[in-house]
């Protein structure tokens, strides 16, 4: 199996203990900051949404910041959460239409970001196919969006290696992430199917051993 990177989903971590978290889980060998940003619209709970990522943003040194929109306002959330050293920031395919959705790929693109598209366990991943050479990040998530904590969803198997497919039949670049469940068993799976990113949650923050996890999940 090739190699992934590990992004750490610090959703539920106390704003006081963020840069501490954080840098825990840097110095245990994540590459990435996974940030979860919930509207109370798109999906019932809220996050994150007020300076959080001004913590995060004026703290880290690198571009690791992999922010995750779970929201309809996406011209104030774009504005808001295009900071320094965020690499990421991945939008809802469910979200907006599709002339919109290269809009703001658009519009993410030109603040130096890679923009990624996400889709739920219940959309067909055929039906982001002809938005796929617009963004540089596809988003699978094997759980429903907007909480912690639950079961990983073998559906989405198949979708990560329908996208390996169709990324190398027409030859693009972007990399595949996956959000919901991850733990030591299920990323052997998706990584069996060639995800590049996991992002993993309650199975990292809830141990008291960060880097094991992260080494059991790479």
């Amino acid at each position: 199996m090739k190699d992934v990177l590990i992004s750490p989903s610090i959703l539920g971590v106390e704003k006081n203990r963020l840069i501490e978290v954080t840098s825990s889980l840097l110095s245990s060998g994540a590459s990435l900051i996974h940030f979860d940003v919930m509207d109370g619209k798109f999906v019932e709970n809220k996050s994150f949404l007020e300076d959080e990522i001004d913590i995060l943003s004026n703290y880290v040194n690198d571009d690791i910041l992999d922010v995750h929109l779970m929201c309809f306002d996406l011209d104030r959330m774009i504005d808001k959460f295009s900071k320094n050293h965020v690499k990421y920031i991945s939008i809802h395919y469910e979200a907006k239409s599709f002339d919109e959705l290269i809009n703001y790929s658009q519009i993410i693109k030109e603040r130096g970001i890679v923009p990624g598209i996400v889709i739920n366990p219940s959309t067909e991943v055929e039906k982001i196919y002809p938005l796929l050479k617009n963004f540089g990040l596809v988003l699978v998530m094997s759980v429903v969006p907007g909480k912690g904590g639950q079961s990983f969803m073998p559906s989405s198997l198949q979708k990560i290696e329908k996208l390996v497919s169709y990324r190398r039949e027409n030859h693009l670049d972007y990399s595949i992430e996956v959000d919901g469940g991850i733990n030591d068993e299920t990323s052997l799976l998706v990584k069996e199917k060639g995800v590049d990113i996991l992002v993993s949650g309650s199975y990292i923050l809830k141990s008291n051993d960060y880097k094991e996890r992260i080494e059991k999940l790479k």
